[in-house]
This record gives C-alpha cells, sequence and structure tokens, in this order.
C-alpha cells in the first residue's frame, strides 16, 4: 500500500456535531423532566433555583455552540473530549445538589465515559475516565443531602465506599471493555476498506492490461508502416543533410515503440529473464534511466554514504523496471533541470527515491496521488495520472512500499524489504 507523509492520526472516528447535539438536548430535557417530577409530583423539596441553572448551563452550551459551529461539521478528538468532560462535570454538579452518591442517578456519570469509549481515541477515554472517578470520589463526600421526608436518611459511610466502588470499577471496567470491542471493530472496518481498495485497484489494473493489449494489437500495423518510411527516409537522406539526424532519431524511436508494443504482448512467462540476471542496484538503475530517462532534464544515479552491507541485487523483473521507469519519465517531465534517483540500503531495507527539482505534488491531490484519471501535477499540459497509478501498482506488486511528498519538488520513496529481493535475486 501507498503511503503518505503526514503525522500519526487518532485512532478515534469523527463523530458529527449534529448528533452530540441532539443527545445533549435530549439530556437536558430528561433532567429537567426529572428535577420537576420529584419536586411537584413526588412533592421532595429540591433546591429547584439551583437545579435549573445546572440544567440551564447544559442548554445553553449547546445554543453558543450552535451559534459558532456549523452543524454539519465534525468533531475532532479534543473537541469532543471537550464537551463529554464539561457533561460529566454538569451532571456531577446536579448530583451534589441532590444526595451525591446516595442518589440512583448516579450510575448517569457512566454515559459520557461509554460514549468516548466507543468513539474517541484510547488517550482521551483514559482522560475521562479518571475525570469520572474523580467527580464520583468528590461526590462520595461533598454534596446536599436527599431531600427525604419527613426525616432526611443518612446513609453510612462504608455503604457509600461501597457505591463508590461499585461505580469506579464500573468505570473502568466498562471503558476498557467498550474501547477494545469498538477498536476491534473500527480495525476490521479499515482491513474492510483497505481489501476493498486493494480489489478496486487490481480491477482498474486488469481493465488497463486489456487496454494495453488491444492498443499494442491496433498500433502494430501502423507503427510497422512508420518504421519502414524511416528506414526508406535514412538510406535516402545524406549524412549531410540537416534533417539527417531527425530522420534517424525517428527510426530509432519507432523501433523503441516496437520493441515495447512486444513486450507489452508478450506472455508473463515470456518476459524477465534468468536468476543470474539479477543486477546491483546502481547498474540496475542506471539501465532503467538509460531506457526511460526524460531528454528534458539530466537525470543521474545516487548512492547514499551511510549504506550498510554489501549493495543489493535486483532481481530481472519488468514490473519493477516499468515501475521504476514510469516514475521517473514523470519526474523528468517536470522537472526544471535535474532528476535524481538515489539509493540507500541496510541490512532489514532497501529504498530508491526518485526526486524532481519541479513545482512538486498539488496538496488538492496529494491525497488521492496513484488513482487513476487524477491529474497528479500542474502547469504542463494535461495529464490523467495513469502513469503513476499503473507504476504504484506494478512496484506494489514487487513487495514495494511507496510514500509521496514534496521536499523542494516532487519526490517518490520506494522501499522493499531487503529479505523479499535477496529472495527474488537468488
Amino acid at each position: 500500500m501507498y503511503e503518505l507523509e503526514s503525522g500519526q492520526q487518532s485512532p478515534s472516528v469523527p463523530v458529527r456535531l449534529r448528533t452530540v447535539l441532539i443527545i445533549r438536548w435530549i439530556a437536558a430535557a430528561g433532567q429537567l423532566a426529572t428535577v420537576l417530577i420529584v419536586h411537584y409530583g413526588l412533592e421532595y423539596p429540591l433546591p429547584l433555583a439551583l437545579c435549573f441553572l445546572t440544567v440551564a448551563s447544559l442548554a445553553a452550551s449547546n445554543i453558543i455552540i450552535t451559534s459558532y459551529r456549523s452543524t454539519r461539521g465534525r468533531l475532532a478528538d479534543g473537541e469532543a473530549l471537550a464537551l463529554l468532560g464539561f457533561d460529566a462535570i454538569q451532571l456531577a454538579c446536579l448530583l451534589y445538589l441532590n444526595g451525591g452518591l446516595a442518589n440512583p442517578f448516579a450510575i448517569l456519570i457512566l454515559a459520557p465515559v461509554v460514549v468516548s469509549a466507543t468513539i474517541l481515541s484510547r488517550r482521551a477515554t483514559i482522560t475521562l475516565t479518571g475525570l469520572a472517578i474523580l467527580v464520583i470520589t468528590g461526590l462520595a463526600y461533598f454534596h446536599l443531602p436527599l431531600p427525604w421526608a419527613p426525616n432526611q436518611l443518612e446513609l453510612p459511610l462504608p455503604y457509600v465506599l461501597g457505591i463508590w466502588t461499585a461505580l469506579a470499577v464500573a468505570t473502568v471496567f466498562i471503558s476498557t471493555y467498550v474501547w477494545s470491542v469498538a477498536e476491534e471493530s473500527r480495525r476490521m472496518s479499515e482491513a474492510l476498506a483497505e481489501t476493498q481498495a486493494a480489489l478496486a485497484r487490481a480491477q482498474r489494473l486488469a481493465a488497463l492490461d486489456g487496454l494495453a493489449a488491444a492498443a499494442a494489437h491496433e498500433l502494430g500495423s501502423p507503427l510497422a508502416t512508420i518504421s519502414i518510411v524511416a528506414h526508406e527516409l535514412t538510406r535516402e537522406v545524406a549524412p549531410d543533410d540537416p534533417i539527417a539526424e531527425d530522420v534517424r532519431l525517428l527510426a530509432s524511436q519507432s523501433e523503441r515503440c516496437r520493441d515495447i508494443l512486444a513486450d507489452i504482448a508478450a506472455q508473463p512467462e515470456d518476459r524477465g529473464g534468468a536468476p543470474f540476471e539479477s543486477l546491483p542496484i546502481s547498474v540496475f538503475l542506471q539501465e532503467t534511466i538509460d531506457e526511460a530517462g526524460s531528454r528534458e532534464s539530466e537525470t543521474e544515479v545516487e548512492l547514499a554514504d551511510t549504506c550498510e552491507g554489501p549493495e543489493p541485487q535486483l532481481p530481472p523483473r519488468p514490473e519493477i523496471r516499468r515501475g521504476l521507469g514510469n516514475l521517473i519519465q514523470n519526474a523528468g517531465q517536470f522537472a526544471r533541470e535535474q532528476v535524481t534517483v538515489a539509493a540507500h540500503w541496510d541490512g532489514r531495507l532497501v529504498s530508491v527515491t526518485v526526486r524532481d527539482d519541479g513545482p512538486g505534488f498539488p496538496p488538492s491531490v496529494l491525497a488521492a496521488i496513484g488513482e487513476p484519471y487524477i491529474s497528479t501535477r500542474s502547469g504542463r499540459g494535461e495529464h490523467m495520472g495513469l502513469g503513476i497509478f499503473i507504476a504504484q501498482t506494478l512496484l506494489e506488486r514487487s513487495g514495494a512500499t511507496l510514500q509521496f511528498r514534496n521536499r523542494q519538488g516532487g519526490e517518490v520513496a520506494i522501499s522493499w524489504p531487503r529479505a523479499i529481493l535477496d529472495t527474488a535475486s537468488r
């Protein structure tokens, strides 16, 4: 799979702000209804003004968020953590006014933790779990009494500590369990998405293989005619004629086209060569540059000074040569003056970096680079992105990993586990 250079991504799932706001409105409505039923229906005297103020703070926060943010947006990990932390503290304030842990609704302190474990990262869930334990610890010792009538019921301290222990253990256990299950589900979803993407890429490449074979068949006849005409012109044009060099170039390029079409039409078992044709990486890269290098810019091989161990041997696999060739050609098209093909190896990895001094990859397409029919550069005509797509797919078949990035120009880093190349070259 290709990779894009970026920071470490949070494993959280972005949640819609609209969803969170609806849940918070429901919570505010439920709190208000409970306070009214207990105070007026069951006739237990509650600190009504403070309870209303606490519930109003939750509603006010929703109104403020709605006025500054679009409800269609999604919350980042930190933003969702802040909202859930506020909800936990707001609920704690309401429980403080109504008996603390002796209130049956103290179990609701688990709700923000469960939500966090479902959609947020591990760090956010641990933070919210710690906040919940801190809150229930405070409520165990600091709270207004429950308004029992006619006499107030005071629960003994051991019983309150038992409630605290049950809530603390439940908070830790449920958050850990829910987060583990949710993380496994996220991994399965990501694996399924990657598998579907790989299958789609393979299907598109198979379609391109068929188109390439059809194109090779259709272009064979006109190319043969061009080759014949070019060779006839070579014989008829005098060596000192001003167009003699152009005619010779036309003939050589037509021969090259015929070789390429013949290679495309060949069966897989007819391509490549014997194991003894494996080449040192420096020689392999230079031959690839000679075949695919652009005439518009200078291309050179650069071997790193920090290489470890003997020079690796690249196997005679056509997908490696064609994949690297496509990347070198793409770099040559957009380089101002220089294309560098740098190689580095150690005991674990073999890396090849194709770097040009051109404008680089536009940020708008960097995330989608490697997909077919997407232009990967700007400023020099129209490009469908097929070259990058084909190169990436061919190199991934050989076990390579690709990174696309901008570093004073466009840069593509290709790396293989050394064990794969050593095995293939034997």
